[in-house]
């Protein structure tokens, strides 16, 4: 199962995948993480898609990649005693936390921290922006509003509150719960939502310890003013452009992107861009053209991966979607321009022994030609530093830790492999040899250039590189 592409994919899982069958056709057909969405579903449904994911993983020995994504704190109105109210534009219109039915003048907002955080000329978003209310006057209990934008409401449609810090724990008690038993499962990574400042992050990595690695999702114009310091109390980072797209302006969010691309690429964190990426392939064959430029975007800025939500968890073509963005990606990493894009954002390497030892392995690889890098990692901050080089050979990652070869699985360039520790330079250049042919990466008597660090087995030692070549195939061997 040798991918043949750099930039990865994430698939959700949902309804319309919950099949052990669909599962191993959306694997086959490109995704190389999948992502369990607990917003939705239940925990038996959760456990069901591990298993299945793990089995798939076992039959065809690749190792695959686990997102837990938790639902975190979500602000909605309460009910309507129609169910649903239509207000106008103009309209004066109250919030407060009187659980009474609402109507068309006011209705139930059950979180007493939006109103301890207001200011006269907020805007409160309500159902993805489609009405926005501006705040003329509040106090600890009720906010009046003008209606700037009518529309529709509903019972339980959700709330934003764009440009303001609100006062709420980022995990809620459900978020714990749902952690818990995800990481009892042996999820690999868990992303947390409504990311605001690195506390949060690190709040969530201290429940963590160490048992999933930590992906931030920047989905509040909030988080941007603090981005750098949450890239750095993260593993990885999510541009969630859904709700980033409703509390930003249209026009700003492809230069957010952007700057967070290019923000974790200088961490050395990776990067995936997500959100309404092949949205009309929920119930439509084919993505617009528009959909397909916006993946290629994506890959040609960088991303380590592009993700599919309702395209896959809920849409009528799973298969195709992941089948059809593997296909723009690989079209993208064929191009000429995408490896000179590449080339162009490189970054200096940081003053450390791995860097300038990952620096050099690109460098090496490049002036010989090879076609395959092999690192040899246990906690794969190696292979996390090798590809942030970005480099034109292959990334053949070896770990002795299978929980680490999971994790890389949404890393850009790498594909790992699970082996026993090697025990010398000779046998470690025999393995990393053999492996890259083996995985498809390398031919009989060709280069490749390894990173490793000794003593072998040990984190954070990376210190050795080394260019050998595969011995050509003996006459009569298979």
């Amino acid at each position: 199962m040798h991918r043949t592409r750099s930039a990865k994919i994430i698939a959700t899982l949902g309804p319309a995948t919950s099949e052990p069958a669909v599962i191993e056709k959306l694997f086959r057909a490109g995704a190389d993480v999948f992502r369990l969405n607990f917003s939705h579903g239940n925990h038996a449904d959760h456990r069901a898609r591990v298993e299945t994911i793990r089995a798939i993983e076992r039959e065809l020995g690749r190792p695959i990649g686990i997102l837990l994504d938790l639902q975190g704190p979500k602000l909605r109105l309460g009910e309507f005693e129609q169910g649903s109210a239509t207000l106008q534009e103009g309209d004066n219109f109250r919030l407060d936390l009187d659980p009474t039915p609402g109507d068309r003048e006011r209705a139930p907002l059950p979180h007493p921290e939006i109103f301890s955080a207001l200011e006269v000329g907020t805007f409160l978003l309500v159902d993805d922006g489609r009405v926005r209310l501006e705040v003329e006057s509040f106090d600890h209990e009720h906010a009046l509003t003008v209606v700037r934008v009518g529309g529709d409401v509903s019972d339980h449609k959700g709330v934003n509150v764009p440009n303001v810090v609100l006062p709420l724990p980022p995990i809620t008690e459900k978020d714990r719960e749902d952690l818990e038993f995800g990481l009892q499962l042996g999820i690999d990574w868990v992303g947390l939502s409504f990311v605001q400042r690195p506390e949060d992050c690190v709040l969530l990595r201290d429940l963590i310890d160490g048992r999933a690695l930590l992906m931030c999702k920047l989905e509040k114009p909030a988080a941007l003013l603090h981005l750098e310091e949450i890239i750095d109390e993260c593993d990885a980072v999510m541009v969630a452009r859904g709700d980033l797209g409703v509390e930003l302006l249209p026009e700003q969010v492809p230069s957010a992107q952007k700057r967070i691309l290019r923000e974790g690429r200088r961490a050395g964190k990776p990067v995936v861009v997500a959100t309404q990426m092949l949205e009309s392939m929920i119930r439509a064959p084919v993505p617009t053209r528009a959909e397909a430029s916006d993946v290629a975007t994506a890959v040609y800025d960088g991303a380590d991966a592009v993700m599919l939500s309702g395209e896959t968890a809920v849409g009528d073509y799973p298969v195709e979607s992941v089948a059809m963005m593997d296909r723009i990606v690989h079209e993208v990493e064929k191009d000429p321009y995408y490896r000179k894009g590449m080339t162009a954002q490189h970054l200096d390497p940081e003053p450390t022994t791995a860097d300038a030892i990952c620096y050099a392995l690109q460098a090496v690889a490049q002036t010989l030609s090879v076609s395959t890098t092999v690192i040899y990692t246990s906690s794969g901050f190696s292979a996390l530093r090798a590809a942030r080089e970005r480099p034109q050979a292959a990334i053949l990652s070896l770990t002795p830790s299978v929980n680490t070869a999971r994790r890389l699985a949404v890393v850009w360039g790498v594909h790992s492999v699970v082996i026993e520790d090697v025990q010398g330079t000779q046998q470690m250049i025999d393995r990393a040899s053999q492996l890259a042919v083996q995985e498809g990466f390398a031919e009989h008597g060709e280069r490749i250039v390894i990173a490793a660090g000794m003593p072998f087995g040990t984190a954070g030692t990376t210190n050795l590189l080394r260019v050998a070549r595969i011995p050509k195939k003996r006459r009569g061997s298979t």
